[in-house]
C-alpha cells in the first residue's frame, strides 16, 4: 500500500484562499500546453523509431519545461500563500512553511 505525503493530502477546500498561481494561470496552461504537445511528439519519435540520442534530447527539453513550471508555481506559491499566512496566522504559517520544506525535500531527491 502506497503513503501519501502529508503535503500531498491537502485539498483545495481546506485552503481559504486562492492559489499563488491564480493571476498567472493562463501562462502556466499555456507551458502545460506546449508540455504536452512536447510529450506527444515524443510518442510520435518513439513509434516512428528515431534514433536514442534525438528521443533522449526532447525527453531533457520536455523535463526541463516542466521543472521551469514548478520553479515558477513554487516561487508563486512563497510569494502568495507563505508570505500571507506569514503575515496574518503563525500556526499557518508554520503549517505552509512545513510543507514547503517537505515538498523541496522530495524536489531534491529526484
Amino acid at each position: 500500500m502506497t503513503t501519501v505525503p502529508a503535503a500531498s493530502r491537502h485539498s483545495h477546500e481546506q485552503h481559504t484562499q486562492a492559489p499563488g498561481y491564480t493571476d498567472h494561470k493562463a501562462d502556466h496552461l499555456a507551458r502545460l500546453s506546449k508540455i504536452e504537445g512536447q510529450i506527444r511528439g515524443i510518442s510520435r519519435m518513439v513509434t516512428g523509431d528515431r534514433y536514442c540520442i534525438d528521443v533522449l534530447t526532447q525527453i531533457t527539453a520536455a523535463s526541463r519545461a516542466l521543472q521551469e513550471v514548478a520553479l515558477v508555481l513554487l516561487d508563486n506559491h512563497v510569494r502568495g500563500c507563505v508570505t500571507d499566512a506569514a503575515r496574518t496566522d503563525p500556526a499557518q504559517a508554520e503549517e505552509k512553511f512545513a510543507e514547503l520544506s517537505d515538498t523541496l525535500r522530495r524536489a531534491v531527491r529526484l
